[in-house]
Order: C-alpha cells, then sequence, then structure tokens
C-alpha cells in the first residue's frame, strides 16, 4: 500500500518540551509550530506527550483558579498516549498506530529520538480512495449561546474535540480543544480569582469559538478536502449538503479510511 515507503521518508523533526515548563510555553508551541501534541521530555528521555486537549481540561478545574497558568507545569498534564518505531521500518506500520496514538516517536539503533511522525506527515504522501461519505464521522452541534463550561463538560465525558457551532440552524463556526484552551488561558490571566466563578458561567461558546468557520460540499473529492487541511494547518473540516451539516472530516477520520 505505501510502496515501500520508509519511516525516515516521511517522518518530521520531534518537537519537544521539557516537563518542567509551564503549560502556558507549551500551549504556545502547540500553535506556533501547529501541531498536536509536544513530546515531553525529561534530561532528553522521552516521557510522554501534552495535548491541547489536556491543557483545556488542566486550565478550566475549578481548583486551578486560583493558581497563574504560569505556575502550571507540563509535568501535570503528561499523558503516555504515543508508541515508537525506527526509521528503516515501512510506512504501513505506522498507519495502524496512528489510529490508535496520537503521535508516534521515531528512535534510532541508539534509542536517540530523532523524529516524530503525525497524521499531518501520512497524508502528504497517502490519500484514502472513495468519495466523502466514506472519510466523514458524525459532526456534534452546539448552539452559539451554549455556556461554555457546559461545552468543557461534554467535551470530557463524551471525549470530543471539537463541536459544530449553529445559530437558527445555519453553521457560524467551530469550538475546538484549542479554543477553550486559549480562552481559558486568557481568562485565568485576565480575571481576579475572587470573579472567576460567576464570570467563567456567563463565558458562551459565541465568546471562544472560531468564526467563520472553512466548511466544504459533500461532492468534493478527497484530494480536495485534504488538501486544504493540510495548507490551512486544521484537524477538521465540517461537511456540508444542501446547505446543511452532512458531517465532519478529520486528520483521524482519513487515516482510518487508509
Amino acid at each position: 500500500m505505501s510502496d515501500d515507503i520508509l519511516v525516515k521518508d516521511i517522518m518530521s523533526r520531534p518537537v519537544t518540551i521539557s516537563k518542567s515548563a509551564p503549560i502556558t510555553e507549551a500551549l504556545d508551541r502547540m500553535l506556533d509550530e501547529g501541531i498536536d501534541p509536544l513530546i515531553v521530555v525529561n534530561h532528553n528521555t522521552v516521557v510522554g506527550t501534552v495535548s491541547r486537549e489536556t491543557v483545556a481540561e488542566k486550565l478550566g478545574t475549578k481548583r486551578n483558579s486560583s493558581i497563574s497558568p504560569t505556575s502550571i507545569h507540563v509535568a501535570n498534564t503528561v499523558e503516555e498516549d504515543f508508541t515508537t518505531v525506527y526509521p528503516d521500518q515501512d510506512l504501513d506500520v505506522v498507519i495502524p498506530l496512528l489510529q490508535t496514538y496520537k503521535l508516534v516517536v521515531v528512535y534510532d539503533e541508539d534509542h536517540r529520538l530523532v523524529g516524530q511522525v503525525t497524521a499531518g506527515d501520512i497524508l502528504r504522501v497517502m490519500r484514502p480512495g472513495g468519495v466523502m461519505a466514506e472519510v466523514m464521522e458524525p459532526a456534534c452541534t452546539i448552539d452559539v449561546d451554549e455556556r461554555v463550561v457546559h461545552w468543557r463538560r461534554r467535551m470530557i465525558d463524551d471525549k470530543l474535540h471539537r463541536c459544530v457551532v449553529t445559530e437558527n440552524d445555519k453553521v457560524v463556526g467551530i469550538v475546538t480543544e484549542t479554543d477553550v484552551a486559549v480562552a481559558m488561558r486568557r481568562f485565568r490571566e485576565m480575571v481576579e480569582d475572587r470573579h472567576q466563578d460567576h464570570r467563567i458561567r456567563n463565558l458562551l461558546v459565541r465568546d471562544i469559538m472560531t468564526s467563520p468557520v472553512l466548511s466544504i460540499d459533500a461532492s468534493a473529492g478527497i484530494d480536495e478536502v485534504v488538501d486544504l487541511m493540510l495548507s490551512k494547518g486544521i484537524s477538521s473540516i465540517p461537511v456540508t449538503s444542501n446547505g446543511k451539516i452532512a458531517g465532519l472530516v478529520t486528520r483521524a477520520s482519513l487515516l482510518k479510511a487508509l
């Protein structure tokens, strides 16, 4: 399937952060690099990953409301959501791994970190066949005036990463774990602790969503949607049919179709 493409042919440079760094630095690096998650290291040893999802969850926790975001360290958000391969392994080995893990870490024969492979790296050299309906996943929707605390709770309970925002049945934006992480950081930095509990309950999805949102028609080709996602550095695109939401294409759903 991969025509003898090897890991070393498509891997990208590893993007790391120390587990002692503040999570604000991790978030900034993820946004600057357009990547999620980051590889967390301790004395040059890989100990896990930190993602926008875990940053959003940590900053939105009430028990952290009195703590400055810069005082919360990456060590408090580390996950072991990665696996490892070697540069000379075939790319076909990596695809099922990325259907399970967020990130594949590449080691050389001396167990030194030399690269990483993400969904984006795979999609630059391989594309699913078929039609749009075969690479879509169901899209959750949320009203523009829903409270952010309720959306964050849905994210955690239902393991959601993004939701299409609607107003009067029309798509007006998208809200993701990135939007929540950025909004929670700004909120914690700007609002005094004694006012946070009240103010955060008045924060609405419309206040943090990404708008306008890119969307693509269900009649479009898969290459078109992949090219758009890679060029814009985004992880998902809503799919519409006759002006209504038909589903969502994500990098994960594209990998599953390979």
